[in-house]
């Protein structure tokens, strides 16, 4: 078990006991989750409405200003108007000392703008940071890689593999398309961790969107041309490529031809030509922050969510109408598919209802705070969870008891504290994602022991809302992903009969490529269920 060991590290080890009390999180960290992001929307509607004000206001007074310019010009163009005329004399010497200076010196551009200032100031604390724009645009990246999406077409508004004649994962009912400084920006993110890989596509696609529109300007804009050639000629140096780092640096010049700095990598790179001292380029490699050793098996199946069983498999997969010895379910019995053998893996569906769903989600929104992971001892955010969560007591509201004795009966399992954690409600954010990790710990240093009553024997994950694309749950080893289904509750055994941990529940929150993904997980330990899931007299089970 040493390889299952350290990736447990990845666990979900999110403590429900020790986070529940816990003061409702600040504003912050908006690309972790849609609920933030859609709270933001709300925000910039607020900045439209002020910006609708101010052109209102600078509206009308550009209008008093044409009228004073038509007016003046209309005399300048009468012949008929001569300074002979004593009162064409006197409004002349008039405007000039007095009409003029009033609309040169006139504070009511000042006070429009002031007043726009004052509007974005009342929304300035509640809008995404420098963080989010980060997280934004490495969530774009990671879309790109786990669903191997071509970029171009993402700047397109597109979500399709690369490679001719593959068709689109995900077709928006609006398609928006990136523009050259949206690109820049996401580039630019790679870039500055020394990403040559995504930052080369990228800036590919800002330098080419900013030739097509060179010389008009955009007040949004913060980047240029320039800029992206810059950034592309010293990814493309850094990748081994000089030939092209040369080509894109001598184009900088013919705009700024007065930069020194480019003009001397101009002759660094010559030079490094002329001597044949430039390495040939290789392929790009993608970077593997979290060096994932099964990430090509893990993207993989992202792409293809919902595997086929294989024939000898069929004959003990199938659903049925499931009471599990339980008075609470003879009159409703839960509806159960049978997904997996080993490790045994089953869906329920329709296990909550849309009403139930929803009074979850709105009882955890307020509590929301970023997902942590566990490291060693102690817990901490990661790149590799992108989410936030909140706990529920089963105090909390009549629906989340009711949840849990479903949920009892259905396991058979014994949830009374402290034999399981309490409900954590995750709403997953911007390309949201969980890379490969066990529910259970690997670990006696993990937190997880600090509850004293074992490790987690099982999992019940409930999809709490549909997604329009991505977001499956991805069970590594066991080479099968199972995709979003509202409402419907997953359900697997995290430990052997013998107490081991099962290496075969590793599994991922597949990216989430469109849509709000929302999940109730419930985490049962193993203390307490010991006559309701006994030892197997096979040592080895």
């Amino acid at each position: 078990m040493g390889a299952l060991g350290a990736l447990g590290a990845l666990g979900a080890l999110g403590l429900g006991a020790l986070l529940a009390l816990l003061p409702p999180p600040a504003p912050a960290e908006t690309y972790t989750a849609m609920l933030s992001v859609r709270r933001v929307l709300g925000s910039e509607g607020r900045l439209l409405r002020r910006l609708r004000a101010y052109l209102r206001e600078e509206s009308a007074r550009l209008r008093r200003l044409a009228r004073f310019y038509e007016k003046v010009q209309a005399l300048h163009q009468d012949p008929e108007a001569s300074v002979d005329n004593p009162l064409l004399a006197f409004s002349l010497i008039k405007r000039l000392h007095s009409d003029w200076p009033n609309i040169i010196y006139s504070d009511e551009a000042t006070e429009n703008t002031q007043a726009l200032h004052a509007g974005f100031k009342e929304v300035e604390q509640e809008l995404p940071g420098a963080e989010d724009l980060d997280g934004a645009a490495r969530a774009l990246m990671r879309l790109q890689d786990v669903y191997a999406l071509s970029v171009k077409g993402m700047a397109n508004g597109v979500f399709q593999r690369a490679g001719a004649g593959r068709p689109a994962l995900y077709s928006p009912s609006r398609r928006v398309s990136l523009s050259a400084d949206d690109c820049f920006h996401v580039g630019k993110v790679a870039y500055d961790t020394g990403d040559y890989y995504h930052s080369i596509a990228w800036l590919e696609e800002a330098v080419g969107l900013f030739r097509l529109s060179y010389g008009s300007w955009n007040p949004e804009d913060r980047s240029s041309l320039e800029d992206a050639l810059d950034h592309l000629a010293f990814s493309y140096f850094m990748a081994g490529n000089i030939s092209h780092a040369l080509s894109l640096s001598r184009e900088f010049l013919h705009y700024d031809p007065g930069n020194q700095r480019v003009a001397r990598n101009v002759a660094k790179y010559e030079k490094l030509l002329e001597t044949g001292a430039a390495a040939s380029a290789g392929p790009l490699r993608r970077p593997n922050g979290t060096h994932l050793q099964s990430r090509d098996t893990y993207e993989e199946l992202c792409q293809r969510p919902g595997v086929q069983p294989t024939p000898e498999r069929l004959p003990h997969l199938g659903c049925s109408y499931e009471t599990n010895g339980s008075p609470y379910l003879l009159l409703q019995p839960a509806k159960k598919e049978m997904v997996q053998i080993q490790p045994y893996v089953a869906l329920y569906h329709d296990f909550i209802s849309d009403a139930e769903a929803e009074t979850i989600k709105g009882l955890a929104g307020p509590w929301l705070q970023r997902s942590v992971v566990a490291s060693g001892e102690k817990q901490q955010k990661a790149e590799y969870r992108i989410s936030k969560s909140a706990w529920l007591k089963d105090t909390a509201d009549p629906v989340v008891r009711a949840l849990e004795q479903r949920i009892a009966a259905v396991t058979g399992l014994d949830l009374r504290p402290p034999y399981a954690e309490y409900l954590q409600v995750v709403n997953y954010g911007l390309g949201g994602h969980y890379e490969p990790h066990f529910d259970h710990a690997t670990s006696r240093k993990s937190p997880l022991y600090r509850m004293k009553s074992g490790n987690r024997i099982a999992t019940v994950m409930i999809y709490l809302s549909a997604v329009e694309a991505g977001g499956s749950t991805a069970f590594i080893y066991a080479n099968f992903s199972v995709p979003v289904v509202k409402n419907a509750a997953l359900f697997w055994w995290n430990l052997r009969r013998n107490g081991d941990g099962d290496g075969d529940t590793l599994h991922a929150g597949c990216p989430v490529l469109a849509g709000d993904k929302w999940v109730a997980n419930k985490w049962i330990h193993e203390h307490g269920q010991e006559f309701r899931r006994p030892c197997s007299a096979n040592p080895q089970d």
